[in-house]
């Protein structure tokens, strides 16, 4: 009777945790799914959800950027430059390793109130050394451009890359990435951004029975001391060949522009701006690129360049280039390690040298030249101070100096005051520009902050 009685009990107290094993799920369309149990951490200040048994892994990716600028020294007879704020960044993710072979990504922005896509991600991780992705992305081509924003040494980055370097594009890219070769290939079509965007496409197609247009673009980079935990040393060169794409509005397709801002968000005016150039073919873009990194200090310089074809019945049927480069590097005052992320080609969050933080001081000179035959876009040169705070590890805050000097072409399609004339009125053609020592152009100055925290 004791012996009953015992095996009774230990059956009453197993039977919950029995039944809690085997009870079956099912979701909310009512099958039947296997469940999970999963850890919950704060990693470096991020919010990991993730299996101690399987390859599940989920995570979200917040950032909030607070800028503020303000102009001055620009000379008398140039337009208004209007200090003021901004939220440069308000992005929300969620990054989700779902098993070992498979990764997907959502990334949305909604600065100043505007809703825009930016990646959305599926991608095939099962091959080692190898990543396989579709979906909407930044294309391997700069990594000035592919350096998210929150690694960035300066607020903003150079002309240059703004003006000619590709961002995100709806596409397919494989990438191979082990100890001193980093290569990636990819086939891409139009942007997919924001309504504007997807009107054109919508547009396009409907309208006209376009099509969407393509890229190809192809990036390699050589790292000779891939060893070393210390140092890093990037040397890459990538080429891109374009199409028109159909995310330009309906008048605008079958044209070619480039344009920039000066390195800041907030002054809105492109002195540098070719305009739509009609009778476009395709163009071809390619890039050289040294980085590297010693434990404080982190380099990097790039020249980009943009063969321009048109069609032989253009009205400007001559083939145009356009270029720049840029030349930055930082360093960390008090101890600190930069860092290079291997996988990704790039460069990635510092390591601070004290408990209270770390400081880097960076310099950069940067040079974008949108003329070239009959085409006068404007060319600008810049020159660029920077101190970044890195307070802990998800909070950032950066004063950056910037001069810029605008050539007399830099006049925004014809909307911008270049110099004087001969009646010493303001004026808007750079032909009629007169003085005394030859210059014109808008160079101004401006301070710009940002306060940064990623969550």
């Amino acid at each position: 009777m004791r012996n009953l009685l015992y095996v009774t009990a230990m059956l009453l107290l197993a039977t919950p945790a029995a039944f809690a094993q085997k009870a079956v799920k099912y979701n909310q369309y009512g099958v039947a799914v296997a469940s999970d149990r999963l850890d919950v951490e704060a990693q470096d200040g991020i919010l990991v959800l993730e299996s101690p048994r399987s390859g599940y892994k989920v995570w979200f990716d917040t950032r909030a950027q607070v800028d503020g600028a303000v102009y001055f020294g620009a000379p008398s007879y140039a337009d208004p430059i209007g200090n003021g704020t901004s939220i440069r960044r308000a992005r929300f993710a969620i990054k989700g390793q779902v098993d070992e072979n498979w990764y997907g990504e959502f990334d949305m922005d909604l600065a100043n109130g505007l809703v825009e896509l930016k990646d959305a991600i599926v991608r095939y991780t099962g091959i080692p050394n190898l990543d396989l992705q579709v979906g909407n992305f930044k294309e391997n081509f700069s990594i000035q451009r592919n350096t998210t924003s929150r690694y960035l040494q300066f607020i903003e980055r150079p002309m240059v890359c703004s003006a000619l370097a590709p961002s995100r594009h709806l596409g397919f890219n494989a990438k191979y990435a082990k100890d001193w070769l980093w290569f990636s290939a990819g086939a891409f079509s139009q942007k997919i951004a924001g309504q504007e965007e997807w009107d054109n496409v919508a547009d396009n197609n409907k309208d006209f029975g376009r099509n969407s247009g393509y890229s190809l673009t192809t990036k390699v980079v050589f790292r000779p001391l891939y060893k070393l935990d210390n140092a890093s040393l990037h040397i890459g060169a990538a080429y891109s060949y374009r199409t028109t794409t159909t995310d330009l509005a309906t008048g605008e397709w079958g044209t070619y522009r480039a344009s920039c801002r000066n390195s800041t968000n907030i002054n809105r005016k492109k002195y540098l701006d070719t305009n739509n150039l009609p009778g476009f073919d395709h163009n071809n873009l390619w890039t050289v690129e040294l980085a590297g990194h010693w434990n404080g200090l982190r380099y990097e310089g790039a020249y980009l360049a943009d063969n321009v074809r048109f069609k032989a019945d253009a009205a400007d049927p001559a083939a145009k280039n356009f270029k720049g480069w840029y030349l930055q590097a930082g360093y960390l005052l008090f101890g600190g390690r930069q860092r290079y992320d291997a996988n990704g080609g790039k460069y990635t969050k510092v390591e601070r040298g004290r408990k209270w933080g770390d400081i880097e001081l960076c310099g950069r000179y940067e040079f974008c030249d949108l003329n070239d035959g009959a085409v006068f876009g404007g060319s600008a040169e810049a020159y660029t101070l920077g101190l970044n705070y890195y307070v802990n590890n998800n909070v950032k805050m950066q004063l950056n100096y910037q001069f810029n000097n605008n050539d007399r072409y830099a006049n925004g399609k014809d909307k911008l005051y270049v110099g004087l004339d001969a009646s010493g009125d303001p004026t808007r053609d750079y032909t009629k520009v007169v003085t005394a020592a030859g210059k014109a152009g808008v160079d101004y100055h401006m301070l710009s902050i940002r306060f940064e925290i990623d969550f």
